[in-house]
């Protein structure tokens, strides 16, 4: 499905961004939902350009990322990579045969490398028991049989399978993160103390599913955070979605 982005200079909308305190509420009522996160993609993009996020070779150096991203940046993710596709890690096989001692070593950048190390482990052993040892055909299951599948690993949140999901498996499910969530409110269109499903939902029901463009909208989001909506010091004067 192609999805049309209006142009950031044909649009007209007020963001009426706050840095306000969680509300209780997860509710909101706001009109023209699809228009304004159409209108906050196409300044976004206007601004940062193609982002082409998530950075990775193969699918399984997707969906390593996933799990070594959790509670680090991704500089330091980067890393780690590095060290393991050195240590010829980046394989199935290869961290099986690497053991754990070794593998937390290689991924010792990204933090947390004990328990990051047996998550990698975990995810390697049930592709083997379940798939042969084949990502492709773990990854090749209907979206909602996949991610079930995922969600049941230990050490696979809702954030990592969905990553795991839209860019290895290629498949139509939004990402949402602390960065969705923090902007968003912000902005009036969600609440802050909003859940990780319902925030989901909301993109799924005001964003047509289209694979290409949610992992464009997903890196924007990020990169609208890092750079400007930041939990501390909003740099609200700069940012590319601001109110004009």
């Amino acid at each position: 499905m192609s999805v049309s982005i209006a142009s950031p200079s044909k649009t007209s909308i007020s963001y009426g961004c706050t840095v306000s305190r969680p509300t209780k509420s997860s509710k909101r009522s706001v009109p023209d939902l699809p228009r304004r996160l159409q209108a906050f993609y196409a300044a976004s993009f206007a601004h940062f350009g193609p982002l082409e996020w998530w950075p990775g070779e193969t699918h399984f150096e997707i969906c390593v990322g996933a799990i070594l991203t959790q509670n680090t940046a991704w500089t330091n993710v980067e890393k780690a990579i590095a060290n393991l596709k050195r240590e010829r890690m980046l394989t199935v096989r290869g961290m099986e045969s690497a053991g754990r001692e070794r593998l937390a070593e290689a991924i010792r950048p990204a933090g947390y490398y004990n328990q990051k190390s047996e998550k990698l482990l975990n995810f390697c052993r049930h592709i083997r028991a379940a798939h042969g040892g084949s990502l492709s055909r773990l990854l090749a299951q209907p979206l909602p049989a996949l991610r079930a599948e995922l969600l049941a690993l230990k050490g696979v949140g809702p954030e990592t399978a969905d990553s795991m999901i839209l860019y290895a498996a290629a498949q139509p499910i939004f990402v949402v993160d602390a960065y969705t969530r923090r902007i968003f409110s912000r902005m009036g269109l969600v609440a802050a103390d909003v859940g990780y499903d319902e925030l989901q939902d909301f993109f799924h029901r005001h964003v047509p599913p289209d694979t290409e463009h949610y992992g464009e909208f997903h890196a924007q989001i990020v990169y609208v955070g890092k750079e400007f909506c930041r939990k501390a010091k909003p740099r609200c004067e700069a940012c590319p979605v601001r109110l004009t």
